[in-house]
């Protein structure tokens, strides 16, 4: 968990601004804007949702995989939730 503790405001601020931007998605449904409109902040909310889960994945593997110091145990089971984490998002 130190990789998330340590980046906290910076990972908070990231999720504010996606919250922002699904906002703006059901803004502009509301208000009937044109679809190509509401795909385009669709797509960049999904690009931002992507880059903060790509910021935390590799922070988990670089502090629960690739550490030295972690135990081979924790390692496995870091191993196992990142495997399964991946099944689920591209299903």
């Amino acid at each position: 968990m130190a990789h998330t503790i340590g980046n906290k405001k910076k990972l908070i601020d990231r999720v504010r601004r996606i919250r922002g931007q699904i906002d703006a998605v059901e803004k502009a449904l509301q208000a009937e804007r044109d679809c190509g409109e509401i795909l385009q902040l669709i797509a960049a909310s999904r690009g931002a949702l992507n880059g903060l889960m790509a910021e935390i994945l590799e922070g988990h593997l670089r502090f629960h995989i690739v550490n030295p110091k972690a135990k081979p145990k924790s390692k496995r089971a870091a191993a196992r939730e990142v495997i399964d984490v991946v099944k689920t998002y591209l299903k």
